[in-house]
């Protein structure tokens, strides 16, 4: 140790090499990392992602911390963030490895209840809403410094196990520039934060209306499905009945194919991670399984619980598997 308690400076290259070795200890102990990974320069490039991040830069008594956790992030020393109801809990590359947790408070009722009155009609679809797709009226009030639904630097409370002594440290800093990574590819994370329901900011009726309005016919309605009104795959329910033995058969073909089977049974953590291997958010995935975007949200938030499709939609994410795993 150095004076005054601080560690030697130790070079990125060196501090990651140590930080996969630390890291591969936890895995063996169950920690499931989940690693911030940019794809360029820019932190963030969604509406919910810099928003964030220029929430946090607004604030005058973060001026001094924010930039060296900027570089931190930038250089892929946050090694796992993963965002609870009212918590955020990560692990930093720094001497050594070090933990973080910040705690949220939850939106309160009268605030949330004031940013569904004022979004009132206005945000028809799921799929807007999660890609930032919003009138300006919208984003001012989701988005307001002080009435919005990023938090406020008295909702929230930071702790790092290393020797800095300072309320915000640059490790906090870095995983603060994590959640704005983060909410890129999954911005419902947002609301989970802050304890709401998004799904609550969308208007039924104007979706309806909207339809409507596009000659969508009652026929036409029913064709469509109203799943898709909604940004929603309304037939993500519990299959009751037993994988037939066309579906089994698939399945083996599946497993000698790729190397690697499809799983008998879905959970969110699977799709989750199908996904971040692609290194694609939500939509981009959600394309490329030619589903909506709302699917893959309602099934990531199902975590490590499993979840049953109707049939045609299992072999159609079977056919997705056998292509992607080649």
């Amino acid at each position: 140790m150095s004076d005054y308690g601080w560690a030697p400076y130790v070079p990125v290259a060196q501090r990651r090499a140590q930080a996969l070795k630390q890291l591969a200890k936890l895995k063996k102990k169950g920690l499931k990392a989940q690693p911030v990974k940019l794809s360029g320069r820019k932190i963030a490039t969604s509406f919910w992602g810099k928003g964030w991040c220029d929430h946090m830069e607004s604030f005058s008594d973060y001026a001094n911390r924010l930039p060296r956790g900027r570089t931190y992030t930038r250089n892929g020393s946050v090694c796992h963030l993963e965002i609870q109801n009212g918590q955020i809990k990560a692990i930093v590359s720094g001497s050594t490895l070090y933990n973080v947790k910040i705690k949220i408070s939850q939106l309160s009722q009268n605030r949330w209840g004031e940013v569904k009155r004022a979004c009132s009609g206005k945000i028809s679809s799921l799929i807007d809403l999660l890609r930032g797709r919003l009138d300006q009226g919208v984003m001012e009030v989701v988005a307001d410094r002080r009435t919005g639904l990023f938090p406020l630097p008295g909702e929230m409370k930071f702790s790092c196990d290393c020797p800095d002594w300072a309320d915000m440290c640059k490790h906090v800093a870095a995983v603060l520039y994590g959640v704005g990574a983060r909410l890129d590819s999954d911005p419902e994370m947002l609301f989970k934060l802050r304890g709401v329901n998004h799904e609550e900011l969308v208007d039924v009726s104007a979706a309806v209306a909207d339809v409507t309005r596009k000659r969508s016919s009652r026929r036409r309605l029913a064709a469509t499905g109203i799943g898709d009104v909604f940004g929603i795959d309304l037939s993500a329910t519990v299959e009751k009945s037993e994988p037939s033995s066309s579906t089994t058969a698939k399945k083996t073909t599946d497993a000698s194919s790729s190397g690697s089977p499809f799983p008998e049974k879905l959970t969110g953590d699977f799709i989750r991670d199908w996904r971040t291997g692609f290194g694609e958010n939500q939509t981009e995935f959600a394309s490329r399984l030619r589903v909506s975007a709302g699917s893959i949200s309602q099934w990531e938030r199902k975590g490590g619980e499993t979840f049953g499709v109707h049939q045609r939609t299992r072999a159609a994410l079977q056919k997705a598997w056998l292509l992607t795993s080649q």
